[in-house]
């Protein structure tokens, strides 16, 4: 141990330091840290949590790229159905993506009990990967599709309250044509399932049945569906993925990413990043200007101590070195107070789930935490390293100490 940490440790195990006029400001200032690293721990996991919460919740739905045809883009309905030459050896030789459904989509009207909801059926096939979706299934099973068409459907819990309808319910819809003189198609579907997502936008306007409807109605093939719906392994690839593809097809098909396809989602959530920045930047400060008055406190109260250190040979630069060790401790201990707390209470609240949110403006029912340990990492040594630059300058007060005036004969 050098001559600066030893005397830095003496300083803090000291009986005398410990009830000086000091000691109430230095209590504070390492409170301001536990504070600030608690609040920053909270926020970026929170932050975190509630974008990949939201994103998976969305992509459930609509996988994270589409590739369909350009009329399907501005309607719930799958007008037209994909391009016959578009090549699916392109999805299966992407490393990116995990697995891809084909669907089609059709807007209807349920009318059950004197009451109607217009809704929109999103016809899938026997296949349909239900890994990412089965998770929001509250009642009941997926539906299942023999060799015939199945009348079976899974619904939202919103639309089993708003029409009444539980599971082995049946309800009439009504598919309306595009042509306003044609007589609309009828079909009478049986619940098997129901799902609560959370999100409210979604929940109250799908529901999943047989594509072989769709087909039916449209005068498709079996072989013909109205978009190939992509899920990649992860969230990060939505974007070159999306290029990629919209690169190697034709200029009749279309590749949407979610982001794309729901902006308003996305760029509310991009404002996460700035308001957990900006926490970041007002707790470092204020950390800071707490660790700095603390300093000059304990500066001008060692004074006599200063001043004998320098007489006795100790240098400016090592007599600064003293005070920063014994700075850099102080924050030190505010980290790892604040990281307990903060820890705690993530895996608190992923516990117990006890911060209840609004769905209709979050988009989920309880507050998501998620802890990233490398992220914590960097958040403390990034802290550490702010706090630590702060307190050098204000150290250069110790070179204007006098040994002769700050040295008092009793």
């Amino acid at each position: 141990m050098n001559f600066e940490s030893y005397m830095a440790k003496r300083f803090i195990k000291s009986k005398p330091y410990k009830n000086t006029v000091s000691s109430p400001i230095i209590k504070i200032s390492i409170l301001s840290i536990v504070i600030g690293i608690v609040m920053m721990i909270i926020s970026i996991s929170s932050s975190v949590g509630l974008q990949k919460t939201i994103e998976s919740k969305v992509s459930s739905f609509f996988g994270h790229v589409s590739v369909s045809n350009f009329e399907n883009n501005s309607s719930f309905s799958s007008i037209n159905p994909l391009n016959s030459d578009f090549d699916y050896t392109l999805l299966n030789t992407n490393y990116s993506i995990k697995y891809f459904d084909k669907v089609a989509y059709k807007s209807a009207l349920i009318i059950k009990n004197n009451s109607f909801e217009g809704v929109v059926l999103k016809g899938i096939e026997a296949d349909f990967n239900w890994e990412n979706f089965s998770n929001y299934i509250t009642k009941g099973r997926v539906p299942s599709f023999e060799k015939n068409i199945s009348n079976e459907v899974i619904i939202s819990e919103n639309l089993s309250k708003k029409l009444l309808i539980n599971l082995d319910d049946k309800f009439k819809t009504t598919f309306f044509k595009s042509n306003s003189r044609s007589v609309p198609n009828e079909r009478i579907f049986k619940v098997v399932g129901i799902y609560s997502s959370g999100l409210i936008e979604f929940d109250e306007t799908y529901f999943f049945g047989d594509i072989r409807h769709i087909q039916k109605m449209n005068k498709w093939n079996n072989d013909e569906f109205g978009s190939v719906e992509i899920f990649l392994k992860k969230y990060s690839y939505t974007n070159d993925v999306s290029v990629d593809l919209y690169n190697q097809t034709s200029t009749e098909t279309s590749v949407m990413s979610i982001n794309e396809k729901f902006p308003e989602i996305f760029n509310w959530m991009s404002l996460f990043d700035f308001n957990v920045l900006l926490i970041i930047i007002i707790m470092i400060l204020v950390g800071g200007i707490n660790m700095i008055t603390a300093l000059l406190v304990t500066v001008l109260e060692k004074t006599t101590v200063i001043g004998i250190l320098k007489t006795i040979g100790a240098s400016n630069k090592s007599v600064r070195s003293i005070f920063l060790i014994n700075g850099t401790y102080l924050i030190g201990l505010g980290l790892l107070i604040g990281n307990f707390i903060g820890i705690g209470l993530i895996f608190f609240q992923n516990l117990t789930g006890f911060i209840k949110l609004d769905p209709q403006t979050y988009y989920v029912s309880e507050f998501p935490f998620d802890f990233n340990f490398i992220s914590l990492v960097i958040l403390n040594l990034g802290v550490l390293f702010f706090c630590f630059l702060m307190l050098i300058i204000p150290s250069y007060i110790i070179t204007r100490i006098s040994p002769s005036s700050s040295i008092r004969t009793k």
